[in-house]
């Protein structure tokens, strides 16, 4: 279990963490959700004990992330956004060198996670695209089936296919037990994979909710064609709110049920009915205010 208590990383002129609380249940997937640079990283350094909190404390399975740090990597696995490697070893002896770190015996389930990544061990690090270091990292975050997982970022790098291997690694994973903390920009990863999510803006957490809490707050888009502009424009003045109108089609945004739109719509002459489903995008951008930027 992963706790944050009023947890404060105040870097000055208004950037860093800024009084956040939340916790992550045994088993669970919990999405940190927020644009670059809105604190994501942060908060991920402060559970693996990089850096001092200004104020507030943070738990990982009862231990406290800035006094037993060392304890809490034993069973964390950590998969950072960008990923620094030493340039003259392959990546078969770094691989060995962090299980040599992390006390393990065998390299068998790090040789598994690299096979499903198409990763070559045997090439030096310095020849490694970036997307290869990348799968280096993922080896190293799952090889010594950690109970904690920590990911920034993970997908970034990665093509869609790999991604797809890691969202069903993820996904395993979870089927465990395993208790995972998301950090990602991307609202499409967040909805795919996780429980439920923290919004995060400017260090500030905005909101949390369950996926399916966000999806029920999400608006549908209803685009309505009539038979004629009069239809159209008439039905403008029936109250919905209106998003677009041009000619005989018009555009309404509808919170909840349809029926409300289905009744009024039974004195229209209607030839044409499209649903446009509000993406997490929408829903986040309304959590923020209107404004994604940090």
């Amino acid at each position: 279990m992963i706790r944050v208590k009023n947890l404060t990383k105040d870097y000055g002129g208004r950037k860093g963490i800024f009084d956040l609380s939340f916790e992550v249940e045994n088993g669970e997937v919990f999405g940190l959700l927020g644009p670059e640079g809105a604190g994501k990283t942060t908060v991920i350094s402060q559970l693996l004990g990089f850096a001092s909190a200004s104020r507030g404390r943070c738990f990982i399975n009862g231990k406290s992330c800035h006094t037993r740090s060392a304890e809490i990597m034993e069973f964390t696995g950590y998969l950072p956004e960008e990923i620094s490697l030493p340039e003259d070893m392959t990546g078969l002896a770094f691989v060995r060198f962090m299980a040599e770190i992390k006390g393990i015996k065998s390299i068998e389930r790090a040789q598994q996670v690299a096979e499903r990544f198409e990763l070559d061990l045997d090439e030096r690090i310095r020849k490694m695209s970036r997307r290869t270091r990348k799968k280096v990292g993922i080896v190293c975050a799952f090889m010594h089936d950690p109970a904690v997982i920590l990911l920034d970022e993970p997908m970034g790098g990665l093509d869609a296919l790999m991604q797809g291997r890691l969202n069903d690694l993820i996904l395993e994973e979870k089927g465990k037990g395993k208790t995972i903390l998301f950090a990602s920009h991307t609202f499409e990863e967040v909805e795919r994979i996780c429980d439920r999510v923290g919004m995060i803006k400017k260090g500030l957490m905005v909101n949390v909710d369950d996926i399916a809490g966000i999806r029920a707050a999400k608006k549908k888009s209803y685009i309505v064609s009539f038979a004629t502009d009069e239809d159209a424009q008439r039905f403008a003045r029936e109250g919905f709110e209106v998003i677009s109108l041009s000619g005989r089609q018009i555009t309404v945004s509808l919170k909840g049920e349809m029926m409300p739109l289905v009744k009024a719509l039974g004195s229209y002459q209607v030839v044409g009915l499209e649903t446009v489903a509000q993406s997490l995008e929408d829903v986040f951008i309304h959590f923020y205010g209107g404004d994604t930027r940090v």
